[in-house]
């Protein structure tokens, strides 16, 4: 799929970063799945133009990331302001409004895959 839609995924779990890239790909896109902050940004450093959205988890594992999917994503806004994000927390949605970039979506966990899905779609939609 040499033309589809690039999404970086950010979890520090292997098993949901595996299960969300493989169904990013039935979905029709490529997806690139990061395990700490620090290893996001780099591929945002080397692939930033490539990669057209965001999904990242707001409490990566403390010891495996610095950063939080908030700094993240403010990063990843820094290099393509009209980035989609899509937000994955168990327990943050509630700091969303204030720590979130502007049009991003938080979903809580535990989630459907295809929520996540539908969100990233919705939001690529939106910026066209």
């Amino acid at each position: 799929m040499g033309n589809s839609v690039q999404v970086l995924v950010v979890e520090d779990e292997p098993v949901i970063g595996d299960v969300l890239a493989a169904a990013l790909e039935d979905a029709g896109y490529s997806a690139r799945w990061a395990a700490s902050g620090e290893e996001a940004l780099k591929i945002l450093e080397q692939q930033g133009a490539e990669c057209r959205a965001l999904i990242t988890d707001v409490r990566l594992a403390r010891g495996k990331s610095k950063l939080t999917g908030w700094d993240v994503a403010r990063q990843a806004r820094e290099r393509n302001p009209s980035i989609p994000v899509v937000y994955t927390s168990g327990d943050s949605g509630v700091d969303w409004s204030a720590q979130g970039v502007p049009k991003s979506i938080m979903i809580v966990k535990p989630y459907a895959i295809a929520q996540v899905i539908a969100a990233v779609s919705q939001l690529l939609n939106e910026v066209g």
